[in-house]
């Protein structure tokens, strides 16, 4: 498969809030930011990556082992519960609030997770930069924004160029898994990931819940609003 191109994100998939941390996140970033935090080098915004941008994960996390993502990773409940139930692989979670990345440096730190980097960038445009092909053997999206307005639909991060990047850097046995609570984006999604020749569905439609990922408030108000929650498992062709 050749290499994906290198998506140019001038339309993110994300608005960034507040940088304002409060006492118990100010005090898990000051604690722990130089030890799991990795910094890239960015683009034209503060959380775009530079096309420059280079990284030797093996160095990064001291060890050789298989690789697993999480492309925004919010407060940090599913990439820390991955984490300890992988001790053996290197996770890179991406984030782009700045509180939500010192929120997960603190629950890593409570439950003992060595074996996790962050990068407070755009995971999207890090992807093809940053990780070379066949190189990651899990990804996680998990409820992405939606924009459910027709207008904002351009800003959904699951469309048909990111599945092509996905798709090259997914080793031969990877898995790309996601979740969303919103119908119609669900079906973007699987209509999407269908009709990427570099992917299949591991199951027949939908795939059942990811017996991993822990049930977050935001699930929660999903299914409280009366939601389906749509999950999906894709590997590499």
């Amino acid at each position: 498969m050749p290499v994906a191109e290198r998506i140019h994100r001038d339309v993110v998939s994300y608005v960034r809030r507040s940088a304002r941390m409060n006492t118990t996140q100010q005090r898990a970033w000051d604690l722990h930011h130089e030890d799991w935090v990795v910094r890239l080098d960015a683009g034209e915004r503060d959380t775009s990556v530079a096309a420059s941008a280079r990284v030797d994960w093996t160095a990064v996390f001291g060890r050789q082992a298989q690789l697993m993502v999480e492309i925004g990773s919010g407060t940090g409940h599913a990439i820390t519960e991955l984490a300890l139930a992988h001790p053996e692989a290197n996770l890179v979670a991406f984030e782009v609030f700045l509180p939500a990345v010192a929120s997960t440096l603190g629950r890593l730190a409570r439950h003992g997770v060595t074996n996790v980097r962050l990068v407070v960038a755009d995971g999207a445009q890090a992807l093809p930069v940053v990780f070379d092909e066949a190189s990651i053997t899990e990804l996680w999206t998990f409820f992405p924004d939606p924009w459910h307005k027709a207008r904002h639909h351009k800003r959904r991060l699951v469309g048909a160029e990111f599945a092509g990047v996905v798709a090259s850097r997914l080793t031969a046995d990877g898995t790309w898994r996601l979740a969303t609570d919103w119908d119609d984006y669900a079906e973007v999604m699987l209509a999407t990931l269908e009709a990427e020749p570099g992917l299949v569905n591991r199951h027949e439609g939908w795939a059942p819940r990811f017996e991993l990922r822990p049930l977050t408030k935001y699930e929660q108000r999903g299914l409280d609003a009366g939601r389906t929650i749509h999950d999906l498992a894709f590997g590499r062709r």
